[in-house]
């Protein structure tokens, strides 16, 4: 099994990501890539200590992207994981 900073790499704060945690109890957190949905459950609780109802995924793709000199170039792609957690607990990303 891997390690859980293997699997999560980063909460995501943005807009939706904060508008999730306050309406939903939700948190938006990007993974590695092959992590499988078990896996990134496993890992929130070992790293927060805390119960996950739901763990949704989202794959997304890298944008195309110009440099100053004209160059053709490409964003990374990355995966994104919604944590649901159960009544009552809550993560504290700031």
């Amino acid at each position: 099994m891997r390690q859980p900073t293997e699997v999560i790499y980063r909460p995501r704060i943005s807009e939706k990501g904060s508008r999730l945690a306050t309406a939903h109890n939700q948190y938006l957190f990007e993974v590695a890539p092959d992590a499988t949905k078990l896996e990134i459950r496993q890992a929130i609780t070992a790293l927060f200590g805390k119960k996950v109802l739901r763990v949704n995924t989202m794959r997304r793709a890298g944008k195309s992207r110009r440099s100053r000199r004209g160059e053709p170039g490409r964003t990374n792609h990355s995966k994104r994981a919604i944590i649901t957690l159960a009544e009552g607990q809550k993560i504290e990303l700031a």
